[in-house]
């Protein structure tokens, strides 16, 4: 299979902070797409800016906190923008493709599986997919990071080999190097743990929703898939050029070693939990060391309420040690809560044995 390369852009390199796009920055980044796509890579590009462009149009400034607003003016400013990405790749010869994905598409694994499949035959087709988050029906948007999130969930879905994150400053850093002169930048990170001793902020683009620590988390969740990922400035002229030959350029964090599924990783990051399962001691251990699956006879309490194939997160006290998919609804839990298996078949007939198995949970 050919190399495959996820593009991110983010919405302070998409747009001017007037919201009017940067279309020197998209021509860049489509002469480099289309010099992949010439080396048999396929490449898939990840764009914010819809939001911030609708508002330019409507004569608006800034980033609107009311949501119905974030949503009119994606509906604005998404066409006009994937027009701009069409027009710069078709004058590379390049054919593209307006993806709109919601966090349902991610949450529901038959829409993930769906997903997936339309981009791979695009990919099949020589087409480059330019994705946005449909923010014109999601009331999710702030919680993607301005589409860090989308871009790791698209890198996992395609089984990308590295994931490029672009924004307006030239990667992580120390500290803000808008607030601290002396911020140094990371060239290479290996362990997500130890960044917490950095100071890597929230803070955003007037236009965009990102900061710094979504792309982290994006780059630990890409990582754990085994997918290489960089943080640049994609606003540089240089600089993506400099990341697609393999230079230093940017913050590039290596992949892990450990790789998980798709499957878990989408369960982990974009299956959200419905409820909790309160375990004891000796449950917590064996799923934490011993890869087994959860039975009744662990369970101490069950809190919310849920159906059989939601994602739960399972939790020793207060502390959630991981997420998985209930084989019950939290009223059949209730019922078998310390029960051995013998007893569970007796209370609920052709019950399985597993409260959640271990093929669908993954630790926190």
């Amino acid at each position: 299979m050919a190399t495959r390369t996820v593009i991110k852009l983010g919405s302070s390199t998409v747009a001017e902070p007037t919201g009017h796009p940067r279309v020197d920055v998209i021509a860049r980044i489509a002469t480099a797409v289309a010099a992949r796509r010439a080396a048999g890579e396929d490449v898939v590009v990840v764009s914010s800016g819809a939001i911030a462009h609708g508002m330019q149009v409507m004569g608006r400034t800034g980033r609107s906190s009311v949501i119905e607003d974030l949503q009119a003016a994606s509906a604005v400013g998404q066409g006009k923008l994937f027009r701009v990405w069409d027009e710069q790749l078709a004058a590379e010869g390049v054919r593209s493709a307006q993806v709109l994905l919601t966090f349902f598409d991610l949450m529901a694994r038959t829409h993930y599986l769906n997903a997936r499949a339309t981009l791979e035959r695009l990919l099949a087709w020589g087409v480059v997919p330019v994705i946005n988050e449909n923010d014109t029906t999601t009331t999710d948007e702030i919680s993607f990071g301005d589409n860090d999130f989308l871009a790791a969930q698209v890198a996992v879905l395609v089984g990308a080999d590295r994931l490029i994150l672009l924004t307006d400053i030239d990667g992580l850093y120390t500290a803000d190097p808008r607030l601290d002169p002396d911020a140094q930048l990371v060239r290479e990170v290996h362990d997500f743990e130890g960044l917490s001793r950095l100071d890597i902020g929230h803070s955003t683009s007037p236009l965009g929703s990102g900061g710094m620590r979504s792309k982290v988390v994006a780059a630990e969740m890409a990582s754990a898939a085994g997918i290489v990922t960089v943080v640049a400035n994609g606003v540089r002229p240089g600089a993506l050029d400099a990341v697609l030959a393999g230079a230093e350029e940017g913050t590039r964090f290596a992949p892990a070693e450990a790789r998980h599924s798709s499957f878990k990783l989408w369960l982990k990051y974009a299956k959200p939990a419905r409820g909790t399962i309160v375990v004891d001691a000796g449950a917590a251990k064996a799923l934490k060391t011993g890869g087994t699956s959860l039975l009744p006879v662990g369970i101490t309490d069950v809190r919310g309420e849920f159906d059989a194939g939601d994602a739960v997160h399972v939790a020793q006290g207060a502390v959630v040690i991981g997420k998985g998919i209930s084989s019950y609804t939290a009223g059949e839990l209730r019922q078998v809560v310390g029960l051995q298996s013998p007893r569970v078949r007796e209370v609920l007939p052709r019950a399985s044995d597993e409260a959640v198995h271990r093929d669908y949970f993954v630790l926190a």
